[in-house]
């Protein structure tokens, strides 16, 4: 199952705050294909997840999880990086430093 970075559980809750969502909203992360046509992970501010969707719940940060997204991410460690006017999300295998993770927009 997802797991989270401490810097990403706050950087969730913040989001959340920020964006006005009800209590008990988290974000969802869903499976897209680009224009290119390779496989990729979308992000919004969902107030409960979707039918169908795993929630990942760690210290009051909520992510809703589409089923073939939760697939894509099930041995994962979600990740946040602040930048000055934006957040950057990478995802990299449970178990591992950081090396070799992978950029979700």
């Amino acid at each position: 199952m997802l797991t989270m970075t401490e810097q990403a559980k706050d950087v969730v809750k913040e989001m959340v705050t920020a964006g006005g969502a009800p209590e008990g909203s988290g974000i969802r992360i869903a499976s897209e294909h680009g224009a290119d046509g390779a496989e990729g992970l979308s992000l919004a501010i969902a107030e409960e997840p979707a039918e169908g969707d795993q929630v990942v719940e760690e210290d009051g940060s909520r992510v809703f999880l589409e089923p073939r997204a939760a697939s894509m991410l099930d041995d994962k460690v979600l990740d946040a990086q602040l930048h000055d006017d934006h957040v950057h999300f990478s995802v990299a295998r449970q178990g591992t430093d950081g090396d070799g993770a992978d950029e979700t927009p």
